[in-house]
């Protein structure tokens, strides 16, 4: 087999160290690692942070005032507002198209997130990253594990690929997290912006703290599902372990 494809030895051995690397990882992962995260994480459920009963203590203060109402006191005012509607008359839009008020600089500075959903972003992020991570490391070794293709005798192989779609399938999961928090970013700031420009029309603020209850909501699931991930990942791997690691067996072993 080796004549049908020349690999220089330096490589070879260095592959194959890499090999046993990623071997020892994994199986300390599936062993050890695992139950000790699902273990910390049905810890961080119980957590007081996460477990906020009344929504209204998550809410952040949008220090965003109403300003007064513009008059039009002058005649040349009048006279402005008559044409810009009679120009837009002729242009055939038909709507009045409310523009809202130019924002240049917001009046306390710069607008603060909600501090409490921050603090909380930032202790599950990393919890995500992490089982993407060790998904992928367990992925690549169950992937090193399939033997070369054969007719027959695939019932193990069977489950070895089975293995490698589950950990394809949770690190997409962890990965939607991640997307998850960014849109709640984007849609915040795009209503933050939206009370600025139109600071009299309160469903804005108010769709802002459903907003913030709705990410508090989502952080907790999404914590709830990190630890699931890893309780159905031990479990199926211990489960399946000779199979995976041993996915065909002998013509010895098939004659006892």
């Amino acid at each position: 087999m080796s004549s049908l494809l020349k690999v220089d030895n330096e490589i070879k051995t260095k592959v194959d160290a890499f090999r046993e690397r990623i071997t020892g990882e994994a199986e300390d992962l599936v062993a050890n690692f695992f139950p000790k995260k699902l273990l910390e994480l049905d810890h961080f459920l119980k957590d007081p942070c996460i477990n906020i009963i009344e929504l209204k203590e998550i809410h952040s203060e949008i220090n965003l005032t109403v300003p007064d109402p513009i008059l039009l006191s002058t005649l040349h005012d009048g006279l402005e507002a008559q044409n810009a509607k009679k120009r837009k008359l002729e242009d055939g839009t038909g709507e009045d198209k409310v523009t809202g008020t130019k924002v240049f600089v917001m009046p306390g500075g710069m607008m603060k997130s909600n501090a409490k959903l921050v603090d909380l972003i930032e202790k599950v992020k990393p919890e995500i990253r992490t089982l993407i991570e060790k998904c992928n490391t367990v992925k690549m070794w169950v992937q090193l594990l399939i033997p070369r293709i054969e007719d027959g005798n695939n019932f193990g192989v069977s489950i070895q690929e089975e293995t490698v779609a589950e950990l394809r399938t949770v690190e997409g999961e962890a990965a939607s997290y991640l997307d998850q928090i960014s849109r709640y970013y984007i849609t915040r700031a795009k209503l933050v912006s939206k009370i600025a420009k139109y600071p009299h029309v309160e469903d804005y603020r108010r769709t802002v703290t459903e907003i913030d209850e709705k990410e508090y909501i989502s952080l907790k699931i999404i914590v709830s599902e990190l630890r699931n991930q890893y309780v159905t990942l031990h479990d199926m791997i211990l489960k399946n372990i000779e199979k995976i690691k041993r996915p065909r067996s002998s013509n010895t072993d098939a004659l006892y």
